[in-house]
This record gives C-alpha cells, sequence and structure tokens, in this order.
C-alpha cells in the first residue's frame, strides 16, 4: 500500500483520541549545568542550546559530556523518554522535542523536559513541530528576553492518539507515521549531502583553475599596481536608504536598500572595508549607490571588469586587513597592492573560463537551498496530514 492511501485509509477510518499530554504522560524537568561543567567525555548531557543547534527529530548519542560526581546529583532522561526543550531566544522553537534512543541515559538540562508516556517517542517528537501544536502552546509561552514554556503549559497540549482503546494497533499505528515522515527526512539528508559533495567538489575546481590561470608564475607579464590600472579607488558615502526606490544601495555583502539618486554608473567593483568581511569583492554595474563601509573600483579599460573580479577575489584581500577587533581595508592599501596584469585578450579568456565555473558554483548553491526548502516542506506538508486527526467534536459534527 502507498504512503498516500496509506495516509487517507487512517485519516477516514482509524479511530482516535486527542489526549492531554499531561493527562498520558509525565513530565521531568532537568538540573542545571553550565557549559563550563562539559566536557570531552564522561556521562552524555545535553545543554538546552544543543536542542536548537544539533537534535532534531531522534537521537542516540550526546555530543556532550559531564563528570560522573556532578552528574549524579542531576536529573536524567531515559531511553523511550522524549526531550523538549522549553527556552530560547525564539518562540517559534520552543516546545521542539528530541526521542531518545540511545542506550544510555542522558544528563538533561534544567530548560529541557523528560517526556514519559506509552506513546511511540519518534511520534510525540514528529507531533511537537506541528501548526496544531505550536498553536496550542503558544498562548502558555512566557516572553522575554529569553522565552520560556513550564510544564503545565506543555501538559495543556493535546496530542492525537489512535486506537486509544487497543494500545498494541495504536503503537503500530504510530510507527507507520514515523516510518512515512523519517522517509521524508531521510530523503532530505540525503540530498543536502550530495548536493553538498558537489558544491564542495565545484569549488575546489574553481579554485584549482583560479590558481593555475592567475598566478602567472614563470611566465612574462607586466605587474602592475591597483593604483595604475584603476581610475578611482574611494569610499561610498550613501548612509539614508529605503526599503523601496528606483536606485539599489550596495553594502559589504550585497544590496542593504533603496535611494532616489545613482551616485555611480556603469561597472564598478565593490571592496568591503570594514568589518568581518573586510575584503570582500563584489562586481556591479549600471545605477548604484554604495554605503560608507564599502570601497568603489574603478578599474580601467585596459583591465577587464570579470578578469578583475576573479583576481581580487582570489588574494584573498582580507589578509591585507589591519586592526584586530574591527579589521580594515583601505583605498590606500589596495592603490599600493600589485597584481599581474595580462594583454587584454587573455584577460578575457581567463575570465570566460572562471566565470563558468562561478556560475556552476552559484546554480548548484541555489539548486540546493531551493531543493533543501522544497523537501523541508513536503515533509511538513505530510506530517502536519498525518497528524491533523480530527478531534472529536469535529469529527462529530
Amino acid at each position: 500500500m502507498s504512503s498516500v492511501n496509506f495516509m487517507e485509509k487512517l485519516l477516514d477510518r482509524v479511530g482516535v483520541e486527542w489526549k492531554a499530554l499531561g493527562e498520558i504522560g509525565e513530565f521531568v524537568r532537568g538540573k542545571r549545568f553550565v557549559k563550563t561543567d562539559i566536557t570531552s567525555d564522561g556521562i552524555p548531557c545535553i545543554h538546552y542550546g544543543e536542542m536548537y543547534t544539533h537534535f532534531g527529530i531522534s537521537a542516540k548519542e550526546s555530543r556532550s559530556f559531564l563528570d560522573a560526581e556532578l552528574a549524579s546529583k542531576l536529573r536524567f532522561a531515559n531511553h523511550g523518554d522524549v526531550i523538549i526543550v522549553a527556552a530560547g531566544e525564539t518562540i517559534e522553537d520552543i516546545g521542539n522535542g528530541t526521542a531518545w534512543i540511545g542506550e544510555k541515559d542522558v544528563v538533561i538540562h534544567d530548560a529541557c523536559f523528560a517526556y514519559k508516556s506509552k506513546l511511540n517517542p519518534t511520534y510525540v517528537s514528529h507531533f511537537l513541530r506541528t501548526k496544531v501544536f505550536k498553536e496550542q502552546i503558544k498562548k502558555y509561552v512566557s516572553s522575554g528576553k529569553i522565552s520560556s514554556i513550564n510544564s503545565s503549559g506543555l501538559g495543556k497540549a493535546s496530542i492525537p492518539v489512535p486506537c486509544p482503546e487497543n494500545p498494541q494497533k495504536s503503537l503500530e499505528i504510530q510507527a507507520e507515521i514515523v516510518r512515512i515522515l523519517d522517509v521524508f527526512t531521510e530523503l532530505t539528508a540525503e540530498l543536502t549531502d550530495e548536493l553538498t559533495a558537489e558544491l564542495t567538489a565545484r569549488k575546489i575546481q574553481y579554485n584549482y583553475y583560479c590558481d593555475q590561470l592567475l598566478s602567472f608564475e614563470g611566465g612574462e607579464v607586466v605587474w602592475k599596481t591597483l593604483g595604475e590600472i584603476t581610475t578611482s579607488i574611494a569610499s561610498g558615502r550613501n548612509k539614508a536608504r529605503s526599503a523601496e526606490g528606483p536606485i539599489p544601495v550596495y553594502g559589504s555583502t550585497g544590496p542593504l536598500g533603496f535611494t532616489s539618486e545613482a551616485a555611480y554608473s556603469g561597472d564598478a567593483l565593490l571592496v568591503a572595508r570594514v568589518g568581518a568581511n573586510a575584503g570582500l569583492v563584489n562586481a556591479v554595474s549600471g545605477n548604484f549607490d554604495v554605503s560608507d563601509n564599502t570601497l568603489v573600483v574603478r578599474p580601467i579599460d585596459a583591465w577587464n571588469i570579470r578578469f578583475a573580479f576573479h583576481q581580487l577575489t582570489h588574494m584573498n584581500l582580507n589578509q591585507y586587513a589591519v586592526g584586530a577587533g574591527q579589521p580594515l581595508v583601505t583605498g590606500g592599501l589596495l592603490k599600493s597592492l600589485k597584481v599581474p596584469f595580462p594583454p587584454m585578450e587573455e584577460q578575457v579568456g581567463i575570465a570566460s573560463i572562471l566565470d563558468k565555473f562561478d556560475a556552476l558554483t552559484n546554480s548548484i548553491s541555489e539548486f540546493l537551498a531551493r531543493e533543501i526548502e522544497l523537501r523541508q516542506k513536503q515533509y511538513e506538508h505530510y506530517r502536519d496530514l498525518l497528524l491533523s486527526f480530527p478531534k472529536q467534536e469535529e469529527a462529530e459534527a
């Protein structure tokens, strides 16, 4: 039977009762420990912050550990429990759970609960990410610098329990729902791994050709300072911008907003002047304006704009930044840098090759993001469909 037919049959024919989590299970809150307590080995533990960064639907192993003496004073989640994160900076992620299916018990932080019930823990974990669950707990989340929810609020949320009068059949149905949803999770992970590997391979290939084409080692080529092959290198000035307008305003990492008048036109290279992105290179054309954190580099006609882009990108201009706390790349520094300056025909040929690799890498990056988003939406659709059993009052209406 296909997954779709199974879902249709399940939603139409299976008796379901919505039960409050607090009525059919128990919440055990963890005890406090801090990140400095964490060690490289010892007793497995999960800090609440790791729930947002490292843990998904289920887990068998922890990433962190505690000293045995400290761990003995704390609280554990056991095999088959669902670890629920109950505090965080964003309301949306509060209430997410991870089914703990590891053989060893794991210490949990005091911003987490171990939910113990006779339900399939992975079934519960999937349900905790549904829209219907998030809507139920929203009114019980306290907002502040750190938002949180207590066991009482979590316990008031209801979960659909198929065939409650037949525990064995109920668990079989829960397991089948988990199997279907896990398939989508695995497909997304496999696709992500494959595309990420392909993207990494293309970046390595691009860097290889950059090294080969832009090193000019042993060749007879003229070297010139950037000051000699640019008409100007100066900082932008724009500080006022809006959400809409005819002229784009660029910053160190890309578009920042819009303005009404163009300060520049034509082709130019933009180099991030200050901060963590200092030295990052972008190419722009047309009418535009630039923030005061960005340098505008204007190549002379004899310096092909695309060749210049690849050349400066390959140079890793960040290595020339000064200042430890706030790295800075200055126009004066750029003007003094020397680069190989081959004839225009050679510049165009090299730029053409590197543009193709650049376009391919960008295409894979965009495709990767789109595919991951599509698979995630597909998973969420089937998850919400499988777990959106009508409540008793709706079924009787």
